[in-house]
């Protein structure tokens, strides 16, 4: 079987034009935090390379609940009577504008796969399973465009079995940190390198091991593998993982 690793980073961690010289795709988290004008996304498009890859994390508004730290960076303010309206897949009007807005943005960019990265307090209680499901069956049904979508669930809640049969059924893919986890379905692996762990919190300020390396690239057993680094040294890492 053939295999084709296509390696980036979370962000730019360089000027645009060094980025493209280098990658050949990114995983655009501005987006997580807040959305940047339309023109913002034509622009990119028209600068980048024609064969690039824009992957885009969804608007926080969400996943997240209004409570997260996160929101710090949200440009526009929340009334305190519209916050419980926020994240977790809620079916409220805020989160399906914010999605609306989102692949919006997305298709502007020509973006074919959308990441939702859900907090750890996004447990697998019987109504977020429920507005989880009824969210991605909702968008899928919708006119906004045809989009594949990456999953990051995090804490212990969210079982191996429970992911799999989320996955499978919603047609998602399941996206890991490799140096601790491995992927339950998906067409293909999307792997996010975050940097290393400590009492189950992220140390971003981490530069990986080219033995560490090395282990995530044999992991990479699909036809198309994504390795995406989101570490302080994210941009000498991504480089060094192309030269194994």
């Amino acid at each position: 079987m053939s295999k084709t690793i296509r390696v980036g980073t979370c962000g730019y961690p360089v000027s645009r034009e060094k980025y493209y010289r280098n990658f050949d795709c990114i995983e655009i988290n501005i987006t997580f935090y807040q959305l940047p004008e339309i023109e913002i996304a034509k622009k990119w498009k028209e600068e980048s390379p024609k064969d690039f890859e824009f992957i885009i994390k969804a608007w926080q508004l969400i996943t997240h609940p209004a409570s997260s730290f996160t929101y710090r960076r949200l440009k526009q303010k929340i009334p305190e009577r519209k916050k419980k309206n926020y994240g977790f897949f809620q079916p409220t009007d805020e989160v399906y504008d914010a999605w609306k807005r989102t692949s919006e943005f997305a298709r502007e960019l020509g973006c074919s796969k959308i990441l939702f990265q859900c907090p750890s307090s996004f447990t697998a209680t019987d109504e977020n399973i429920k507005n989880f499901k009824k969210f991605f069956n909702s968008i899928k049904n919708s006119k906004s465009g045809s989009y594949i979508f990456i999953w990051e669930p995090r804490g212990n809640s969210w079982t191996k079995s429970l992911i799999k049969e989320l996955c499978k059924e919603l047609d998602l893919v399941h996206c890991v940190d490799p140096t601790i986890n491995i992927p339950v379905y998906g067409r293909f692996n999307y792997f996010r390198l975050h940097g290393t762990y400590h009492n189950n919190r992220i140390d971003y300020n981490y530069q990986f091991s080219d033995a560490e390396l090395e282990k995530v690239k044999k992991l990479c057993d699909k036809s198309l593998n994504y390795v995406m680094f989101n570490n302080s040294t994210m941009f000498e890492d991504a480089k060094r993982f192309q030269e194994l």
